[in-house]
C-alpha cells in the first residue's frame, strides 16, 4: 500500500514497463471529464437561454394586454364621440328605420 501511494506520487506508474495500461485509463478518464465539462457548459447555455426567452415572453404579454386594454378604450361609445366630436361629426339624433323589402311575384 505504501509502495503504491509512493508511486503515485513520483510518477513512477507512468514510465514503468506496464504504463500503457495506466495511460490508457488515465486518456480515458480526461476524454471522459472533458464530454462532462462540455455537457455541463451546453447545459448552463440552455438555462441562461431559457430564462431569455421567458422574459421576452413575459414582456411580449405585457404589450399584449396594453394593447388589448388601450384598444377597448378606444372601442367604447363615449371615446368614439369624442373623437367625431373633434372632427365635427356627432351622433343621429333620429333613430334608424327599418326597410322591408317584399319579394315580387
Amino acid at each position: 500500500m505504501k509502495k503504491s501511494i509512493y508511486s503515485i506520487l513520483r510518477g513512477t506508474f507512468l514510465v514503468s514497463e506496464d504504463s500503457f495500461k495506466n495511460w490508457r485509463v488515465i486518456l480515458f478518464i480526461s476524454v471522459l471529464a472533458i464530454i462532462m465539462i462540455a455537457s455541463s457548459h451546453s447545459a448552463d447555455k440552455k438555462v441562461y437561454e431559457i430564462a431569455r426567452l421567458n422574459n421576452e415572453v413575459k414582456e411580449l404579454r405585457s404589450e399584449l394586454y396594453d394593447g388589448r386594454t388601450r384598444l377597448m378604450q378606444l372601442k367604447m361609445e363615449s371615446s368614439v364621440v369624442k373623437k367625431m366630436k373633434e372632427k365635427g361629426l356627432a351622433p343621429s339624433v333620429i333613430p334608424p328605420t327599418k326597410i322591408i323589402v317584399k319579394p315580387q311575384n
